[in-house]
């Protein structure tokens, strides 16, 4: 374990990263023995201060919830994030100065109509209490050196939340088979990736269910009205200055925007 006052001190640091738009040497470079139970602190940690700076939490994020990325980082479960009213994007314009080595993909968000609270928070639980589902485009943007991290700096790191285009698309969760839902994702004309509800967990609302069930051994529910991004359904891909970048869903419309300095 960290001494206290080090969860905050970290966390200053990962947020001063972000607004200066610095990369930042691992945390486990220096404090190997960081744990998943200490990375969760830093993040509380990295919240709070940004709550301190008059910003707003809009949504959680999910991480690594595809069978593969879980593998490749060796963990059993995913992990979690916070998206801030600041990360929320309306325009169709992405500010590439503001960030340092962005990338994007495509997923599928949640609106809850009511709470969920586990543990014990199956699929089905999550899909009755469900409002709508909307298409999301997720850039995410790690402050740490060249994009290398272990799981604790990853999660320390606020799960590298960066930016969040959200569509305007709403559809009843009972409309759609929303594993089987395909996603195209392409830039500059090129399709770049594609995949189905199903590379998430099997099926989306499992993302949102162990969200729940994760947040129960922290003490914390999901609440009505919240907005949960559920991993991506396509791998990351990287963005540069003069990228036309568009997202196309079964049945959940389409998603465009382009890279300006």
């Amino acid at each position: 374990m960290l001494a206290e006052h080090s969860y905050r001190s970290l966390a200053q640091k990962l947020v001063d990263a972000e607004f200066n738009r610095q990369e930042e040497v691992k945390l486990t470079a220096e404090y190997p023995d960081l744990s998943v139970e200490d990375a969760y602190r830093i993040q509380d940690e990295l919240v709070a201060i940004k709550r301190e700076q008059g910003h707003r939490v809009i949504a959680l994020k999910m991480g690594f919830t595809s069978r593969a990325k879980m593998k490749q980082m060796n963990v059993n479960e995913p992990i979690y994030g916070h998206v801030f009213d600041y990360m929320s994007v309306d325009s169709g314009v992405l500010s590439f100065r503001e960030l340092i080595h962005p990338k994007v993909e495509a997923e599928i968000a949640f609106i809850l109509g009511r709470d969920i609270e586990g543990p014990g928070v199956t699929g089905a639980h999550v899909l009755a209490a469900t409002e709508y589902v909307v298409p999301a485009l997720e850039i995410i943007d790690s402050r740490y050196l060249n994009f290398q991290f272990t799981l604790p700096d990853v999660i320390a790191d606020n799960t590298s939340a960066s930016r969040v285009f959200i569509g305007s698309r709403q559809r009843r969760p009972d409309e759609l088979e929303l594993d089987l839902v395909g996603v195209t994702l392409s830039i500059n004309g090129e399709l770049k990736d594609l995949g189905a509800g199903a590379a998430v967990l099997g099926h989306p609302a499992h993302s949102v269910a162990m969200l729940a069930n994760m947040l129960s051994r922290r003490g914390r529910k999901l609440h009505a009205g919240q907005l949960i991004l559920t991993g991506g359904i396509t791998g990351a891909q990287p963005l540069a200055v003069g990228d036309v970048v568009s997202a196309k869903w079964d049945g959940l419309g389409s998603i465009e925007f382009t890279v300006k300095e």
